[in-house]
């Protein structure tokens, strides 16, 4: 496999709103309506500089926002094509994020996910994000996360 992660454009939101709702529509049921992922508004986050996609031979198999904020940076969504899951596209993902990040001259990554999103409990952690709360945050019960980054990595 050949994943390469580059920034999303204009273009890619179409591939951008379809991976998403594949991505999560199975947690409607556990929820009770569509996570917000399911209804972000892609074209202004590409126009904002804050989506970035994994592409492997054309196509769009992920997507990464991630934005900046302060001392540390904001994983606000990953997302892989289900198709596409258990590849590593998601690894590729996670990895630039946190290359980002350092880039930006930053030692932490904070993210957040549902607390129904029971999968994601168990994978964060795998790769070295601790449980940092819970709580109500736009209307969604969440579950956040922190990273402590080693700023002297290549970014």
């Amino acid at each position: 496999m050949s994943v390469t992660v580059r920034p999303a454009g204009l273009a890619d939101v179409p591939a951008l709103q379809r991976i998403a709702g594949l991505a999560y529509q199975r947690y409607v049921p556990r929820i009770g309506r569509p996570p917000a992922p399911m209804t972000a508004d892609y074209p202004a986050q590409v126009a904002a500089g804050v989506v970035w996609v994994a592409v492997e031979d054309g196509d769009v198999l992920g997507l990464l926002v991630l934005h900046r904020e302060g001392d540390h940076s904001e994983l606000e969504n990953v997302a892989v094509a289900p198709a596409a899951q258990g590849r590593g596209v998601g690894a590729a993902l996670m990895a630039h994020a946190e290359a980002v990040t350092t880039g930006w001259g930053l030692a932490e990554i904070r993210l957040y996910t549902n607390v129904a999103m029971t999968e994601n409990l168990s994978y964060y952690p795998t790769l070295g994000y601790r449980e940092t709360s819970r709580g109500e945050q736009d209307g969604f019960q969440r579950v956040f996360f922190s990273k402590h980054l080693d700023r002297s990595l290549p970014g």
